[in-house]
């Protein structure tokens, strides 16, 4: 095998966490009964949970931490001895105390969503969702507290806990649409949510309207309710929805609906403005085309701008679908619609026939989340900000003539390649260890082979590596050795289809 193809997976020194930042994330919660190196350790354990501490960072050695948190040095080596006995901490030689998380059995991320073929050290780029931030454990802990209280019932709860409801109407409220809790049902994450939506408002065969690029798995909702999918082109570069375009469109296919994502799009990470909302949403109301409007990136806001209103403001017959999975973690699996009354009745009966509602434990996390958000989501945002910019500063060094536009909000850039095809990237890149998702993979009728979409989701230490292994793809695309037979001695690449987030 080509020895460029082990490029990232040499040993380098992990980057250093502070002393001074370690001692404030760990202060706060030093205090209290026990021992002081339990204490030390569990605050510590804490910050790696809550993403703090991220995965590969190198603590400060005992000696340097010992006058910051106010502990001694034999306080300090016992707390990094029992959080390396608990799988928290690897001592490697040359490099200090790392962090590291517990093996999972089975691995973090289901089969279904982890691409084939891949090796140790693989950087999956076909996902876009984060790692939980910090807040969560907290509020899986307040969620035990009150879990008691629902255990007498049956733990039914179709619509939605009425305490969970009253909170997502309330932002929706805030956010300039008034809501009340009845207009809220809660779902089993956002394309759960869609696909409940669809099945109460088209039949087979009726048309809807979807912008291209868009999320795959909403163009395979779409497919699989029998739609047929009439694709609005996205400008990629200004960013506009093309009002005159999309009225064309509507004139000429007799829709009865449409899957429109206006707050920080998958892909590109355009924001439709406020005057924009308001052209598209008078458009709407005169053909009488019902919107589903995906909202999970909306509060993806990452230059602290303010978004605008949502789009059901100027639709009233939206049905506007939402989640927790982006904003907060995935792994909480809760999302919501928000319903006309007029339509409640009808997706109320969709929801009943998928399921009986969302575990009651995660609906109940979600709302302590909620009640915190003005101090959670911050945080989310400053690190997907600090991830972006690590991409894009890697981009102009190595790949300057890729086109990029800096989105302003949600978890992804949408990339335009001088030549050359995505798809062909994306098979030269397994060959690095690098799985990503080619353009066409969002288009909702054929094309975009020369776009690419690169997720900032993962931790600053795996995104430096991302693009350097992209460079060596790139040149083997422009040499002609992409796929599976590019040099000799090169891994198979993997063929088999896989669900992109």
């Amino acid at each position: 095998m080509d020895e460029r193809s082990t490029v990232g997976h040499s040993e380098c020194m992990p980057r250093l966490a502070p002393a001074s930042r370690v001692a404030d994330l760990v202060l706060p919660t030093l205090a209290g009964d026990g021992p002081a190196y339990a204490r030390l350790a569990e605050a510590l354990r804490r910050g790696i949970v809550d993403g703090r501490l991220s995965e590969g960072v190198r603590l400060p050695s005992e000696r340097d931490l010992t006058g910051p948190v106010g502990l001694s040095r034999t306080t300090v080596t016992r707390a990094y001895a029992e959080l390396r006995a608990q799988g928290y901490l690897a001592t490697r030689r040359g490099s200090g105390s790392v962090v590291q998380v517990p093996r999972v059995p089975g691995g973090r991320v289901d089969h279904l969503l982890t691409p084939a073929g891949l090796g140790e050290g693989a950087l999956d780029l076909t996902v876009t969702a984060a790692a939980a931030p910090p807040g969560i454990a907290d509020a899986y802990a307040r969620a035990h507290e009150d879990l008691g209280a629902y255990l007498t019932g049956t733990g039914y709860y179709p619509s939605g806990l009425p305490v969970l409801r009253e909170r997502i109407a309330d932002r929706f409220t805030a956010r300039g649409l008034v809501t009340t809790p009845d207009q809220i049902l809660v779902a089993p994450g956002a394309l759960a949510a869609v696909a409940i939506s669809l099945r109460a408002l088209i039949r087979r065969r009726d048309q809807v309207l979807v912008e291209t690029p868009t999320y795959p798995n909403a163009i395979a909702t779409l497919q699989g309710a029998g739609a047929r999918v009439v694709p609005h082109p996205i400008d990629h570069v200004d960013h506009d929805w093309e009002v005159e375009a999309l009225e064309r469109a509507v004139q000429q296919s007799g829709l009865r609906a449409a899957y429109l994502i206006p707050d920080f799009h998958n892909p590109t990470g355009a924001l439709m403005s406020s005057a924009q909302r308001e052209r598209v949403g008078r458009l709407l109301r005169r053909h009488g085309v019902v919107p589903v409007v995906d909202e999970s990136q909306a509060e993806l806001a990452l230059e602290g701008q303010s978004v605008p209103e949502p789009l059901a403001a100027h639709v009233p017959t939206a049905v506007t679908a939402g989640s927790a999975s982006k904003s907060f973690w995935g792994g909480l699996r809760v999302g919501w619609l928000r319903v006309p009354r007029a339509r409640m009745e009808a997706v109320a009966a969709s929801r009943l026939q998928l399921d009986l509602g969302v575990p009651v434990l995660e609906q109940l996390v979600l709302g302590h989340l909620l009640d915190r958000a003005d101090e959670i989501l911050p945080e989310q945002r400053a690190r997907l900000r600090e991830r972006r910019d690590t991409l894009l500063r890697a981009l102009r060094e190595r790949l300057p003539d890729w086109q990029v536009r800096v989105p302003t909000g949600g978890m992804s850039l949408w990339c335009r390649l001088p030549e050359g095809s995505s798809t062909a990237l994306a098979a030269a890149a397994r060959r690095y260890d690098v799985a990503l998702a080619a353009g066409p993979n969002f288009a909702a009728a054929g094309g975009l082979d020369g776009w690419m979409r690169l997720p900032f989701v993962l931790p600053p230490e795996q995104l430096e590596q991302v693009v350097p292994r992209l460079a060596l793809a790139w040149e083997d695309v422009l040499a002609g050795r992409s796929g599976s037979g590019a040099r000799e001695g090169a891994p198979q690449v993997d063929r088999q289809p896989c669900i992109i987030a």
